[in-house]
Formats: C-alpha cells, structure tokens, sequence
C-alpha cells in the first residue's frame, strides 16, 4: 500500500488533516510525489513520498 487518505495520514503520522492541507496549498508537498488527486477528485497521500520529505 502506498497512497493513504488525508484521514489515515493524519492518524499514522500525527500531523491535523488542516495541517497536511496547509502543506498541499502552501506546495511543501508536491502532486506526484507526495500525494495526487484520484479521478473521482480526492486528494491521496504517498507514503514513501511523506517518508522521504520527513527524512531530507
């Protein structure tokens, strides 16, 4: 498993689902590489990408 919803990423990392679409909007993380937009429009979180941002 590799893309979460911002509801599972808030529960596993710790951060507020506010705190993690503040980091979309401000382009800490990036579409692509940190999470992506599923067809249906919603936002999914890339864990190894989370994982990789966390450590640089």
């Amino acid at each position: 498993m590799n893309w979460i919803t911002i509801k599972k990423c808030s529960e596993f990392y710790g951060y507020t689902e506010e705190a993690i679409r503040a980091k979309i909007k401000k382009g800490q993380w990036v579409i692509d590489q940190h999470f992506t937009k599923a067809p249906d429009g919603r936002i999914l979180i890339s864990i190894k990408g989370v994982n990789k941002w966390i450590v640089s």
